[in-house]
């Protein structure tokens, strides 16, 4: 390449270096002024060679590609293909350019400050520019909706080579613009630090407090470095972290930019501000500041640093790195900082001399920072209303990917938990006193006023004396309830039995759910509603409130419920079925930490101020410092990067989720949910199996209790005309015996016609005659024939009674059996005279007893005696042979005594009040816990 070749090239792309480098300097400004900034690149192109020389500038191998400039001829200048022009041409243009060059620079040196100030205003306004009296100290309202400053100022700029020309403000890009990397000389650190301070304050002044954290590491001191800015951190908005745990920090960032991009960063977005677009900002700014000593980083932590830089600027994290030597796959601006307080940038090249801000007034920077805490506390601590949960219009959302629904506020941004195919159980802990059932309400009338009962249904259960969920049943005060709840169970105390009930019955409808699915060829409850649109699949939530006493002792309870818990947790999220476990501490639950597969399934953790073992710890501590009315909400595990601080609204004060309530109800009250209220005795005449007995059945069915599960059905005996179809009721207790044989008896004379059937009430001890006379006055008002003996009429009626089964036996009897019912309060209180044989035929009256239990209820003659001990009942029966009483309910019994009349699971049996142990060898491999009536009697 010849010399005049060179000459020119260098003149062809002297400009564009400088074309770059202002319009840097003014920033990705709006499309308006991209004309301006284009012109004043020219500008200053000019005025440089101006100052410098023409010569000198063509000799400059800095300039580079002037071709903005070139006119449709002078593009042979750049153009090889067409012939070059001659030096004559050349000199010629180039002395043009040179006319046009000086008419410009006198236009810079009267109004190109001036306009590079306006223009600067206009794109960086407020604490981004202007100086600092007009905003220190006063906390920043924006939240990002009416944009973001473009452009930040560091100082003032002078054209070296211009003297007359004013001076200029000099701003960087930043936040979502580029990384600042800043040098500085052995004196010039101050000014480093200084510029560093002043630029934080600026962002911090500019937006909402919340909006921004700063996260500081200097590698050569533990504390120190920005101290005017630690006020910050009681606020949570300034982190110091440890020069020796660079990694720490590093790992956070790159966690923080993992979940924006798998949270915020969805439906095609590639930038949090593409995200926020016109709104608020949804995720708030981090500022890594990293102080080094002009060493390099460690490879690791470079290549950790490089991965931070690249991804970050998209997902609101940026970078201020000060003396530490690193290349950036990123956009970076530098500034190079001087001991004499100026400093040169990447955008105004080496002709710009830029003198930076004056360090802030020393004693306005901490109570700047203080006011912005302040502010930053009151926004945390301001009670946000239980009416912000709810959405505008009721129930429009769908349950088929899963359900999303706002708990509480940080910093009027609502924070969710989410339960689905990825989330798709939750634990939640704290202490008492911590807000727990405050949050359930927050939480469940989130839900319930987004999501329809067709979408969603709630399984509500409180252990442990509870009456959280009370409310949601209807009441005599408030005959409303919650139209989602299809299951509430209070007061649960010690029937653990009933959790076991609420588990096998999530797993039942898991496997029905599950049968369907493959019935469709799907796998998960959004693909079954998409293929079956008219079938009723909603999301189910069950809710278990201190669900630690489930599992509180080593026995079958315990087992079962953990078997049962496993299966639900592990494969329930795939049928929408969801777990919500509450708890004080759960630090001590073998059966349920012992279990990984159980364990890993609740990824979504709430921990409430001051509790345990909810969060992984000891990593995460979050909750320890927590104040009241605040909760980390965490879907990650409990992984400290996953935590989300918000405060919860009050939920449980009148006219927050009662008056919800109620409004859902009058909109679509649907079925009234099923109660369990274990400090209740159910109501006989209310119980739907007795109002569903009719006359007509040839087996008539006894009931003898509630069952424990969710149904609340009744404990059933079925008098089948076949041996053994007799009831034994074994305890001391008059009121529980009195309560079984009454409800057995009510039972069925609902199913005989008047006079159908003969009742004989035995009443053998004074306590159970009023029991006795109440049950017999009830069976007649029926129209039954019922009468009432004493213990002088017992001997008489057992030796009647078994004549005529003897007679039917031998077909001597006159008429066809017919119903008869021996209702026999205290046996063993006659043991004694039934002992006692007939001179005659000498026959005793137990032995009336065997014969009537064997041969009874072929001849549809069956006794429902009730016995005060295990072995008072042996003493009425063949020596060894128990098949006549086929069902019994024991209370006041220990497990052991009943071992020879059931099976080995009586064994785990402990008495508990007005609760019995119901087996029936015909139907049972189990024993049942079950509920004595109330029927009305007196005891």
């Amino acid at each position: 390449m010849s010399r005049r070749d060179d000459r020119r090239r260098r003149v062809e792309d002297a400009f564009a270096d400088f074309q770059r480098a202002v319009s840097a300097a003014l920033g990705a400004v709006a499309r308006e002024h991209r004309a301006l900034a284009i012109e004043h690149a020219k500008d200053m192109f000019e005025f440089t060679v101006r100052g410098m020389g023409v010569d000198k500038a063509l000799q400059d191998v800095a300039l580079k590609n002037a071709t903005p400039f070139l006119t449709v001829d002078e593009k042979r200048l750049r153009n090889p293909r067409q012939a070059p022009l001659s030096m004559a041409e050349f000199t010629e243009r180039l002395a043009q350019i040179k006319h046009d060059w000086q008419q410009s620079y006198h236009e810079w040196t009267t109004s190109g400050p001036d306009q590079l100030t306006a223009l600067v205003n206009t794109v960086a306004a407020g604490p981004a520019s202007w100086p600092h009296e007009s905003w220190l100290g006063t906390p920043g309202t924006h939240d990002g909706s009416e944009g973001v400053p473009e452009l930040w100022r560091i100082g003032t700029g002078v054209v070296t080579s211009a003297p007359e020309a004013a001076p200029f403000p000099v701003a960087v890009p930043l936040l979502d613009q580029a990384h600042l990397h800043i040098s500085s000389t052995p004196d010039g650190r101050q000014h480093a630090d200084t510029l560093v301070e002043n630029l934080l304050l600026r962002v911090l002044s500019h937006f909402q407090p919340g909006l921004v954290h700063v996260h500081v590491w200097d590698v050569g001191q533990l504390t120190g470095s920005l101290p005017g800015l630690y006020p910050l951190t009681r606020a949570g908005l300034l982190t110091v972290h440890d020069p020796a745990r660079l990694h720490e920090l590093l790992d956070e960032l790159s966690e923080h930019i993992r979940q924006v991009h798998t949270k915020v960063l969805v439906d095609g977005h590639l930038t949090v501000r593409a995200v926020s677009g016109e709104g608020r900002r949804t995720e708030p700014w981090r500022i890594a500041v990293l102080f080094g000593n002009r060493k390099a980083l460690k490879e690791e932590h470079q290549q950790q640093l490089q991965r931070v830089a690249r991804n970050g600027l998209a997902c609101g994290v940026q970078l201020f790195i000060v003396d530490i030597p690193i290349t950036i796959n990123s956009p970076v601006e530098t500034v190079s900082s001087r001991g004499d307080g100026t400093a040169s940038c990447t955008m105004t090249g080496k002709h710009v001399t830029v003198t930076l801000d004056p360090a802030l007034p020393r004693t306005l920077v901490p109570r700047a920072c203080a006011a912005i805490a302040d502010k930053r506390e009151e926004r945390r601590s301001r009670m946000s209303k239980f009416g912000d949960l709810l959405p505008e219009h009721m129930w429009t959302e769908t349950s088929a990917a899963g359900v999303v629904a706002p708990v509480g506020f940080d910093d009027g941004e609502p924070v969710c938990v989410q339960l689905g195919d990825t989330s798709p159980h939750a634990l939640i802990g704290g202490p008492s006193g911590s807000g727990k059932t405050n949050f359930l309400y927050a939480m469940l009338g989130s839900l319930c006023a987004r999501y329809s009962p067709s979408e969603l249904e709630l399984y509500l259960l409180d252990f442990k004396e509870g009456v959280s969920f009370a409310q949601f049943a209807p009441g005599r005060k408030d005959p409303s309830w919650l139209p989602h709840a299809r299951l509430v169970g209070v007061n649960v105390n010690t029937d653990r039995e009933f959790g076991v009930a609420l588990l096998r019955f999530l797993a039942d409808e898991m496997r029905r759910r599950a049968d369907a699915a493959k019935q469709h060829e799907v796998t998960k409850l959004e693909h079954l509603r998409a293929e079956d649109p008219s079938g009723r699949w909603p999301r189910i939530v069950a809710v278990i409130d201190e669900f630690q006493y489930l599992f509180g002792e080593r026995d079958q309870v315990t087992a079962a419920a953990t078997q049962l818990l496993e299966d639900v947790a592990r494969r329930g999220r795939s049928q929408g079925i969801h777990l919500v476990l509450s708890s004080q501490d759960v630090s001590g639950i073998e059966g349920f930490w012992g279990k990984s597969a159980i364990f890993e399934q609740f990824t979504v953790r709430i921990a409430l101020p001051k509790a345990r073992r909810v969060l992984a710890e000891p990593a995460n501590d979050a909750a320890v410092e927590l104040p009241r009315w605040h909760a980390v909400i965490n879907h990650e595990s409990g992984v400290k990067p996953g935590n989300e601080i918000c405060r919860i609204p009050d939920s449980t004060s009148k006219d927050t989720m009662d008056f919800l309530q109620r409004t859902l109800w009058k909109r679509d009250p649907g079925r009234a949910p099923g109660l369990f209220d274990g400090s209740k005795v159910p109501f006989l005449d209310a119980l739907p199996d007795f109002l569903d007995l009719r006359p007509g059945d040839a087996s008539p069915t006894v009931l003898l209790g509630q069952v424990i599960d969710v149904a609340g059905s009744a404990a059933r005996v079925r008098f089948a005309r076949t041996p053994g179809r007799n009831i034994a009721v074994i305890g001391s207790v008059v009121q529980d015996a009195a309560a079984v044989l009454g409800g057995a008896a009510a039972s069925l004379g609902r199913q005989h016609e008047p006079h159908e059937a003969a009742f004989t009430l035995a009443c053998l001890v004074d306590e159970a005659m009023p029991a006795a006379l109440h049950l017999a006055k009830r069976l007649s008002a029926d129209g039954h024939d019922a009468s009432v003996i004493g213990i002088d009429g017992i001997r008489e009626l057992l030796d009647r009674t078994a004549a005529r089964l003897q007679s039917l036996n031998t077909g001597t009897a006159d008429t066809p059996p017919s119903p008869h019912y021996l209702v026999l309060y205290g046996v063993d209180a006659a043991q004694t005279l039934l002992e006692q044989k007939d001179p005659t035929t000498r026959t005793s009256g137990v032995d009336s007893l065997r014969t009537v239990l064997k041969h009874g209820p072929e001849n549809r003659t069956h006794v429902l005696g009730w016995w005060r001990g295990v072995q008072r009942l042996k003493a009425c029966l063949p020596p060894g042979v128990y098949d006549d009483i086929g069902a019994w309910v024991a209370f006041d019994v220990q497990g052991k005594e009943l071992l020879s009349l059931g099976p080995e699971q009586v064994m785990a049996w402990s008495p508990r009040p007005r609760r019995g142990l119901f087996f029936d060898r015909f139907e049972h491999s189990r024993p049942q816990v079950i509920i004595p009536f109330d029927t009305g009697e007196a005891s």
